[in-house]
């Protein structure tokens, strides 16, 4: 058996690469004897992410354990009987560990079904809850300091001197307002919300959410050196004239307020 982890060198010490595609290396391990080789990923420099996805498949692993893998990538791993593990940080070592750990787990569970959940299993369980949380309390809290920031901050007034109440400008101003706020997608609901609270269009409301998460100027230079200067352009526009149609049809076709 073999698995390959995306590297941003060549030992087992080195850092899990967050991006398969854009991995500088890829180790290839045999777990049981911890044999390994590093092969450079032609595709690193952004020249192509899926020959990361070719190097894996030629090298005849069962998984692939990285940060981060585009679902596009994924499809053709799982296509082709390999299995991918995202989410994976640390080094190479640890992800390997843990990775020999859950197999060794998964494989004691499928000997043995009817032996119940283990210690090791409940531990798992309840670590995997933690880290959840943890993940999702700087969230939580952001909210709640979003929430107060915004009571504190913008008033009514200013929100009507912005949103004048015309379907068509409002929504033009809210999808502009969303696409350039950067943040969680949660922000967005929160914000929404006391903008409706304080009488402002639901048009520009729907617009603002739309655009908050499907277009984003902030991220645009990223987004271009990953995915290509005509291309980003070309997507944030598309998706910003789209967000203000699909908001207009919403609001008109749902709107519950209607009767």
């Amino acid at each position: 058996m073999k698995i390959a982890v995306s590297s941003e060198g060549e030992g087992l010490g080195c850092r899990v690469a967050n991006r398969l595609g854009l991995a500088p290396y890829l180790i290839i391990i045999d777990p049981e004897t911890m044999e390994h080789k590093a092969v450079e990923n032609p595709g690193h420099a952004g020249h192509g992410g899926m020959q990361a996805v070719a190097l894996a498949i030629g090298e005849n692993v069962e998984a692939v354990l990285t940060g981060y893998c585009s679902p596009a990538a994924e499809a053709y791993l799982k296509k082709n009987d390999i299995s991918v593990i995202t989410g994976v940080e640390g080094t190479v070592q640890d992800a390997v560990d843990e990775y020999v750990r859950k197999h060794r787990a998964c494989k004691r569970t499928s000997e043995h079904p009817d032996s119940g959940y283990t210690r090791e299993v409940v531990l798992e369980a309840a670590m995997r809850t933690a880290r959840q949380f943890g993940k999702m309390l700087p969230i939580l809290i952001g909210v709640i300091f979003l929430m107060g920031l915004f009571k504190a901050f913008v008033s009514k007034q200013m929100l009507l001197s912005v949103f004048s109440g015309n379907p068509i400008w409002d929504t033009v101003k809210g999808a502009s307002l969303g696409s350039i706020l950067p943040g969680n997608p949660i922000n967005s609901y929160i914000i929404g919300g006391e903008m409706l609270e304080n009488d402002v269009s639901l048009f520009a409301v729907t617009a603002f959410m739309m655009t908050w998460v499907s277009v984003g100027l902030v991220q645009l230079p990223a987004e271009m050196v990953a995915l290509g200067r005509k291309f980003s352009l070309a997507r944030n526009a598309i998706s910003l004239v789209a967000s203000i149609g699909a908001a207009i049809m919403t609001v008109l076709l749902l709107n519950p307020f209607r009767g």
